[in-house]
């Protein structure tokens, strides 16, 4: 993949959200724009992007679309850590950790009202046009939050769900932005419908598939590469895909050595390798790598009747994250 073609747009993308993230009281704005200001790789508004442009439009003309998907992104991310009471991301102090809560909650509603702000006012559209991207991406914040509260659910039943309940989740809290995320390029191109379903369908298969192999490496990444614990989903008893197979498929002895470390906090780092070891002796990771490739699939003939540049720089995106380790 060329991960130039995406830095160039991140930068851009990051000049764009950083010139609009600013105001008065200044600490609202310094804590809105923290994590922006602390990396990322802006897959969502190169997806914009590049969405736009294989339709014939230009990076120009998305760019406010762009920058408001990734206001959203962050509103999310702001906000999930609160929920979660997670100390880092970015390797970096997490919003409410940095600027306490009360500063955090708010600076994720700025983010939100923001991105409203910028495809309603900024995007120098015919009317109509605008009114399609504001009423996708309000949509996607519906379907972002009732993915949430499901996620909430799952994690408090005592219930292990089924795949299918799973992957209606993960459609709704990531996919969604996926989704939006081209689906909006498209619109910016000012296209016909047929050309929005199908980018959408890319979107959507696409956030499957990286939500998927994102589990996975949850379970199996390299801490040094992920700088995440190892294992700490099954620590955090998280269920996530490969844990729910892997409880779906082990027996006996297996089955409860998985059990009695899933949401088990005080379990230590030799149990959690020896579970990990488990798993990867059922062959998990072929399962759900599998799993991933038939989602990425399913993206690939959304975009089987357009060529050029942009087509190839999104194939080349989905590769990349089927295929990663981190």
């Amino acid at each position: 993949m060329s991960l130039n073609s995406i830095a160039k747009t991140a930068k851009t993308v990051n000049s764009f959200l950083l010139s609009r993230l600013y105001g008065n009281p200044a600490h609202l704005y310094d804590a809105a724009s923290h994590l922006i200001a602390h990396g990322g790789k802006r897959l969502r508004p190169y997806m914009v992007i590049k969405s736009c442009e294989i339709l014939g439009g230009t990076a120009k003309q998305a760019l406010p679309a762009a920058a408001a998907v990734e206001m959203i992104h962050n509103f999310t991310l702001v906000h999930d850590d609160i929920m979660d009471n997670d100390d880092l991301r970015h390797g970096v102090p997490t919003v409410h950790m940095k600027f306490g809560i009360p500063v955090g909650i708010l600076a994720g509603d700025v983010l939100f009202s923001k991105a409203f702000e910028i495809i309603s006012s900024e995007s120098k559209m015919p009317k109509e046009v605008s009114l399609a991207l504001v009423s996708k991406l309000a949509q996607a914040c519906v379907d972002v939050c009732e993915g949430q509260i499901l996620d909430i659910m799952m994690a408090q039943s005592q219930k292990i769900p089924s795949e299918n309940q799973y992957i209606r989740m993960i459609e709704k809290k990531t996919s969604a932005l996926f989704e939006v995320s081209c689906a909006m390029g498209a619109i910016c191109a000012n296209t016909k419908r047929k050309d929005i379903v199908n980018l959408s369908s890319f979107g959507r298969n696409l956030g499957i598939a990286f939500q998927i192999v994102d589990d996975l490496i949850g379970i199996i990444g390299d801490s040094k590469i992920t700088k995440k614990p190892v294992g700490n989903d099954i620590r955090e008893g998280k269920k996530s895909l490969p844990i729910l197979l892997a409880i779906n498929k082990a027996r006996g002895h297996k089955k409860e050595k998985i059990l009695d470390a899933f949401g088990n906090s005080s379990i230590s780092k030799k149990e959690i390798e020896s579970v990990i070891k488990t798993i990867n002796s059922m062959g998990i990771e072929s399962i759900v790598r599998k799993k991933a490739m038939q989602y990425s699939n399913a993206a690939k003939k959304s975009l089987m009747s357009y060529d050029g540049t942009a087509k190839k720089e999104l194939i080349s995106l989905l590769e990349f994250v089927v295929e990663r380790n981190l």
